[in-house]
């Protein structure tokens, strides 16, 4: 079904592709010394996130944390807060339970061995050969999105890449242009050409080190590759919550472990249909944490994107209705009262994080004191 790859095709496509990558190669702070922890801090990180915003999530994490140690010996909630924002808070976890491995089982010495790595919670065939190649120099090919489309254009693969016979062919096709020695330079120079040259939309072919080889280009047909499959639909949801405050202080639970942002703080609510959401917030409150509100104001509206959801929050400031403030636990294993400036300390989702944010800008004064 497919062309073999002949030794001559192949230096056609590694050699300008390493060249390129040594005169090119984007200055990432775990690049200076390729160390182990680094490199697995950074490929968790950098799942789901842009390079700008992993770059500079990265430098506050290696300052807070600068060895494994210290990840292990750390409390579950400074690891969420230190993750907070970047979402896929499992990773945080699985790190954290990672790294409590690495120095009970690996003498506290992040492994390169690829085997090893797939021991550890949250590494996976991937982000196991991405520190492999990049940390250690094992001749393991990588493919991640940034490859695969590479590699879909470079031979015009005009197949759903997803397809199994389609990874497999990727595969093949990564096994055999890997150069034996120089993995870290190879697997790097694909994924930062996938990122700065042959990106999704408006690729530079201009630029690109391997136009001449570029089976895509040739066919014009660049713009069609990868083919994928169609994305899901959006499934819009309606939600609302609570600001609750009582005696100087304000009302937050934590979510449970295996719920959608499990061990993350939150304001009481829930899910309500669209319209009249000043007439759901309490009955919400009510049935969420069994906390009866007298007062309810609105404050504003967030929207947050995850996965397939859109979820619509509307946001309230309540008071107590009686002096009631023992909640009764229900989608939440635990809760605090806490002072408006202790805000800052508790890991947040999204949806609260922009409302906090909205109130700093916009009424600072709503809860009596700066947050």
């Amino acid at each position: 079904m497919y062309d073999a790859l002949s030794d001559s095709d192949c230096r056609l496509i590694v050699q300008p592709l390493l060249q390129w990558f040594r005169n090119t190669k984007r200055d990432l702070p775990w690049r200076h010394t390729y160390n182990p922890y680094h490199v697995w801090i950074s490929e968790i990180m950098l799942q789901q996130t842009q390079m700008d915003r992993g770059v500079a999530y990265f430098l506050r994490w290696i300052e807070r944390f600068s060895d494994v140690q210290m990840v292990a010996a750390a409390e579950e909630q400074e690891i969420l807060k230190y993750w907070e924002g970047l979402g896929y808070y499992a990773r945080a976890r699985n790190l954290h339970k990672a790294a409590k491995l690495i120095v009970s089982d690996f003498a506290g010495e992040v492994p390169c061995d690829y085997q090893r790595l797939l021991t550890l919670p949250g590494i996976g065939p991937y982000t196991a050969a991405a520190i492999a190649s990049v940390a250690g120099n094992y001749d393991i090919p990588v493919i991640d999105a940034n490859v695969t489309r590479v590699y879909a254009r470079l031979f015009n693969i005009g197949e759903p890449v997803k397809e199994q016979k389609v990874q497999k062919r990727l595969a093949e096709i990564a096994d055999k242009l890997l150069p034996p020695g120089q993995a870290r330079a190879y697997n790097q120079a694909l994924m930062d050409l996938g990122g700065l040259v042959c990106t999704p939309k408006n690729p530079d072919c201009s630029k690109c080190p391997v136009a001449g080889s570029c089976r895509a280009l040739e066919a014009a047909t660049v713009p069609e590759r990868p083919v994928v499959a169609k994305k899901r639909k959006i499934i819009t949801e309606y939600w609302v919550a609570g600001i609750i405050q009582w005696n100087g202080k304000i009302y937050i639970q934590q979510r449970k472990n295996d719920a959608v942002w499990g061990g993350l703080w939150e304001f009481p609510g829930g899910q309500v249909t669209e319209g009249e959401p000043d007439n759901n917030v309490v009955p919400s409150i009510l049935a969420e944490c069994g906390l009866s509100v007298a007062f309810a104001k609105p404050i504003t509206k967030v929207v947050h994107q995850y996965t397939h959801h859109k979820i619509i929050l509307h946001c309230f400031l309540c008071t107590l209705a009686v002096e009631r403030f023992e909640p009764v636990l229900r989608s939440a294993c635990n809760y605090r009262w806490i002072k408006a400036e202790e805000l800052e300390q508790f890991a947040f989702p999204a949806g609260a994080r922009k409302l906090l944010e909205y109130i700093r800008v916009n009424q600072p004064n709503l809860l009596s004191t700066h947050f």
